[in-house]
Formats: structure tokens, sequence, C-alpha cells
């Protein structure tokens, strides 16, 4: 098991996993299929590993957040702000992140396979070496978007926008 340091800032304290967060350390080991508030707010969480496979992330604000390696296969992460947030190596196969914010986000390495990012602002983001077969990325804006060595088999992008 592992303590993992969450801050928190909430204006007001919003309840989370039916506790009231604050900013004492949070044990993180399995969280799947959980239902986190959309008004959370997680900004610079350390969630490395975290495993949330199935979870209910939907308008969570994560910003420069942790997560590397983490657990998000089918996952709801849609509408939710994940700007600098460090997910490489994370597998989000099956996630919905449509209408997310990933700006400036890494996500090297991370499986997207299957992954819903219809109208995701993914801006600057770093998807070297990302798995991004069947994801769909209908109206998306990957503008200087970094795709070196992304595997795009299948990947749908109808008005999906890279360059300015």
């Amino acid at each position: 098991m592992r303590i993992v340091k969450v801050s928190i800032f909430l204006i007001p304290i919003f309840l989370i996993f039916g506790y009231w967060a604050s900013s004492t350390p949070v044990l993180i080991t399995r969280l799947n299929g959980y239902e986190i508030s959309p008004f959370a707010v997680l900004a610079e969480a350390d969630l490395e590993g975290a495993i949330l496979k199935g979870a209910d992330l939907h308008g969570v604000v994560l910003n420069k957040a942790n997560l590397k390696n983490s657990m998000l296969a089918d996952s709801d992460l849609s509408g939710a702000t994940l700007t600098g947030a460090d997910l490489s190596g994370a597998d989000l196969s099956d996630a919905d992140l449509s209408d997310a914010d990933l700006f400036n986000a890494n996500l090297e390495g991370a499986n997207l396979k299957g992954a819903n990012l219809r109208g995701a602002y993914l801006r600057g983001v770093n998807l070297r070496g990302a798995l991004m077969t069947d994801s769909d990325m209908t109206s998306a804006n990957l503008t200087g978007a970094d795709i070196y060595g992304a595997i795009l088999t299948n990947a749908v992008m109808p008005d999906g926008k890279i360059h300015g």
C-alpha cells in the first residue's frame, strides 16, 4: 500500500468518495468504478500508478496532476481539465475524454486504443509513441501536438485540427 499526498484546493470543500476532501495524505490503492464529484479539484495530485479503471471522473480538474502509469481504462474523463498533467505510460484504453482539456499534457507512450477524444483540446500535447488505434478524434484540436511515433491505425479524425 502506498500513501499518496493529494493537494486539493477547494472553495468550498467538496465531498469526494463519501469523505470530506482535504490536503491530508490519502490512501490510494484501487478506485475501480468510483465516482468523483464533477466539482472536485485534484490539481497537482500525485496519483502515479493509481488504479482508476472505470472511474467516473467527469468534469474533474486534474491540472498538473501526476498520473504516470495509471490505469484509467474505461474511465469517464469527459469534460475533465488535465492541463499540463503527466499521463505518460497511462492506460486510457476505451476511456471517454470527449471535450476534455489536455493542453500541454504529457501522454508519451500512453495507451489510447479505442479512446473517445471527440472535441478534446489537445493543443501542445506530447503523444510521442502513444497507441491511438481505433480512437475517435472527431473535431479534436491537435495544433502543435507531437505525434512522432504515435500509432494511429484506424483512428477517426474528420474535422480534427492538427495545423494552425
